[in-house]
């Protein structure tokens, strides 16, 4: 399968060498949701992540699996769980790709994950 990206000049890179380029947090004005961008250099083999909001007590409000992103550019929209203190959130993202077994077709569940870049940043919500 072909994947075609918008810039004609990137290069797509091997799953290993596949790196996150920029991770950023915004929440929106109810601070009960927070827009996720999420960029990965240009890829050869479709790469699958987590994305995941902490709290300021180190729970985690948010998660969003993604598997087999066609695109390089990701904007999504994370709701938060639970009440919604002011403080300072991580987000985390960890970018993957999940490794056959030779001559073996397993299930998802059961492949190992080849973790091949992990990116955190902070971000603060306002009461």
């Amino acid at each position: 399968m072909d994947i075609f990206f918008q810039d004609p000049t990137a290069i797509p890179l091997p799953p290993q060498e596949v790196r996150i380029k920029s991770l950023q947090a915004e929440p929106w004005p109810d601070n009960r949701r927070v827009g996720v961008i999420l960029e990965v250099t240009p890829f050869q083999k479709r790469p699958n992540g987590e994305v995941n909001i902490s709290n300021p007590l180190g729970e985690e409000v948010a998660s969003v699996s993604i598997i087999e992103s066609i695109v390089p550019r990701m904007e999504f929209t994370m709701h938060l769980r639970g009440e919604n203190p002011a403080g300072e959130y991580r987000l985390s993202a960890t970018l993957y790709y999940l490794l056959e077994a030779e001559g073996q077709e397993n299930p998802i569940e059961e492949r190992q994950r080849m973790v091949v870049d992990e990116v955190s940043v902070v971000f603060e919500i306002r009461e």
